[in-house]
């Protein structure tokens, strides 16, 4: 059987860029009904790169599957009255709204005036409500001076926007939350959620708050070597590079087997005084370690090395480009469960990912596409604020809403 964890739940959202999209859509991959509020002909976001040659952006289409759209003119006072009645419509399961555009029409205390119990997410970039995004948070955390080879001169930011997602998952697990809570109390809830917020904890939470203030020293930049264990980029004998970690006993214990290597291995731990089957020792002699291990793999091939590697329960990853991988790992496949292919409006037909949390003995839910600008327009307004068909029709006369755009691949 389908069932989603969130089955039931409405949740609106108003939102650009990663953090509150990506919150949204993970409800939506759990089984909410998840509205995005979105301006007639598309927000800040919805054109940005990578794109399609006809224009729809592959970024706004990743993390808009499932949801449904409504196209409303924002800055006239009827549409954004059509949006706080969305909100706080009777539904006991509704009244929940997700943002990351504070606006006082949508403010919590508006909306709970109209429905006490509602539940309300906002994500902002700081505290104190000023502007942050992930590019300007990260440089704050002291991440780019450890990455790579940074340095306080030449800091290197890592392409991934880690708070944005680190955001969305805390924002989703709140507003689940606070929705489990109503069940029980009938008690809404104003939840706020700053990105430096969720920076700065992981900061305490990996302990490198606690080393800058107890310690006084600064986490070095260590290139490609692992933090605190052993673990580094080998290359192959044909050219390719993997990386090999060697953190826990059993993952050193597998790669000293596989390699050959304990004789070297206790030499080096005799000269230096290490016990190599402590983390910290390994760490502390990675590059003696090291210069074996990269003798050992650029004298085989990469079919060779994963041959002994698999074989030996070595804990290994082969380098690839997103290209590269798409071709050659199954986990980037229909063959994992996590993936299955979907026919996007202005898209068409590609791979798309479910969500990744499974509920063991239960069928995932399906991928539903993103939503054309205004696909669910007229359903939302007469399904869920019970709208008569006229006043649907004028609204739209009026220009106050609109949808559904026109799909680019079938006006081609």
């Amino acid at each position: 059987m389908v069932c989603g964890l969130m089955n039931g739940l409405r949740v609106v959202e108003s939102s650009a860029f990663i953090a509150a999209p990506l919150a949204g859509m993970t409800l939506a991959q759990h089984g909410a009904d998840v509205i995005r509020i979105d301006m007639i002909g598309g927000g800040i976001d919805y054109a940005r790169l990578p794109k399609m040659a006809r224009g729809r952006s592959l970024y706004w289409t990743g993390l808009n599957k499932g949801k449904r759209s409504l196209a409303v003119d924002l800055r006239r006072p009827e549409g954004r009255e059509l949006v706080r009645e969305l909100v706080v419509a009777p539904d006991p399961l509704g009244g929940v709204l997700l943002t990351n555009i504070a606006v006082p029409w949508l403010s919590h205390a508006s909306l709970a005036d109209r429905r006490p119990d509602v539940v309300t997410c906002t994500i902002e970039g700081n505290p104190d409500g000023s502007t942050a995004v992930d590019y300007t948070v990260n440089c704050a955390t002291g991440f780019p001076m450890m990455t790579g080879n940074g340095n306080v001169r030449a800091p290197v930011n890592h392409s991934l926007p880690a708070w944005d997602i680190a955001c969305a998952y805390q924002a989703a697990f709140g507003l689940a939350a606070a929705c489990a809570e109503r069940r029980f109390s009938g008690v809404g809830r104003q939840l706020r959620l700053a990105l430096s917020d969720v920076a700065f904890s992981m900061l305490s939470h990996l302990g490198l708050l606690a080393e800058a203030e107890l310690l006084g020293s600064e986490r070095p930049a260590l290139g490609n070597w692992l933090y605190g264990a052993f673990g580094r980029d080998f290359a192959t004998l044909d050219g390719r590079r993997i990386y090999v970690a060697g953190i826990s006993l059993g993952q050193w214990r597998a790669l000293v087997r596989a390699c050959d290597m304990a004789d070297a291995c206790a030499t080096i731990a005799a000269e230096r005084g290490l016990d190599l089957d402590v983390e910290e020792d390994r760490y502390a002699a990675r590059e003696a370690i090291g210069v074996i291990v990269e003798s050992w793999c650029s004298r085989r091939t990469l079919g060779a090395i994963g041959e002994i590697f698999d074989a030996g329960g070595v804990t290994w990853g082969i380098y690839r480009t997103v290209v590269e991988a798409l071709a050659a790992d199954a986990r980037l496949s229909e063959a994992n469960p996590l993936f299955t292919r979907v026919d996007t409006p202005g898209i068409g037909r590609h791979l798309a990912a479910r969500a990744p949390l499974r509920t063991i003995g239960v069928n995932p839910e399906p991928v539903a596409p993103a939503p054309l600008l205004g696909q669910h327009t007229d359903e939302i307004l007469l399904d869920v604020l019970g709208l008569p068909s006229g006043a649907v029709a004028r609204l739209h006369d009026d220009g106050i809403v609109a949808g559904p755009e026109r799909d680019p691949l079938a006006a081609a």
